[in-house]
């Protein structure tokens, strides 16, 4: 096995579509993949390493669901969704249905999970994590709920509210699909569908508990900071232009090395 790379490239896309997202995040999984596909047969100590790398971003009002998800959980029917300016995706992540919308900063890290290690469960509990310090940097008590998965306000109590959403794809140890956590999001889009597949916990949202507006570039570092802590990462801002370069020398490489 190769050596370890905790080097994280980090990219902030801003608003983008959620297609858009979906297919840079599966160009990102397959460079990585044919890397490891090439790595096949080699000696130990003769890999190729692979990358790391976290996009961050906000979407246009978009309802999506997870592969295992109840599609009657969307209760507004698809043919309406324009009369509120949204869209709806069947995605290939794990979950069940959430919405992504402004205000609501998404994480998606396309990691090489042998770089750090190969446990589905302790990578989420650590996206989880980031997310609770960061409520924690807030003043606000957030944590989690036996038998679900994301982060919730006051996850003890008849109250509990969720503030972060997770689902993920894994393939080859790689992961892709992430968080969602709201930080300032029109909440009322919330009602048009059964959040994550639960009808008895509600949703929230950083500005909420706090009672004022709090942006997503003010967050933004807070989270980065918690997850290179978590991940002992390295975090290196790239930009979009660039991501895409070193995206397309690997496919040369994936070429090259396979003839």
């Amino acid at each position: 096995m190769s050596e370890q790379n905790k080097n994280v490239q980090f990219v902030d896309l801003g608003l983008i579509p959620y297609q858009e997202a979906w297919d840079l995040q599966e160009r990102i999984l397959a460079n990585t993949a044919s890397i490891k596909l090439a790595n096949r047969g080699r000696k130990e100590g003769q890999e190729y390493g692979t990358g790391n790398v976290l996009l961050f971003c906000e979407h246009p009002h978009v309802y999506t669901l997870g592969k295992s998800g109840d599609a009657s959980h969307l209760l507004m029917q698809k043919e309406f969704l324009h009369t509120i300016n949204a869209s709806f995706f069947k995605t290939n992540r794990g979950g069940d249905i959430t919405y992504h919308g402004p205000g609501q900063l998404v994480g998606y890290p396309i990691f090489d999970l042998e770089n750090f290690y190969t446990d589905i469960h302790l990578y989420l509990r650590m996206l989880e994590e980031a997310i609770i310090k960061t409520c924690a940097d807030y003043g606000l008590l957030a944590g989690r709920i036996d038998g679900l998965t994301g982060v919730w306000i006051e996850p003890n109590s008849e109250q509990s509210r969720k503030i972060c959403a997770l689902g993920i794809k894994a393939s080859r140890w790689i992961s892709m699909h992430g968080f969602a956590f709201n930080v300032s999001p029109d909440l009322s889009y919330f009602s048009h569908i059964v959040p994550c597949g639960i009808s008895t916990l509600g949703v929230t949202s950083l500005s909420q508990e706090l009672g004022k507006e709090v942006s997503l570039d003010e967050v933004k570092p807070r989270v980065l900071m918690h997850l290179a802590s978590l991940f002992n990462a390295t975090i290196q801002n790239v930009s979009r232009e660039t991501l895409e370069e070193l995206s397309d020398k690997t496919k040369t490489f994936h070429v090259e090395h396979l003839k």
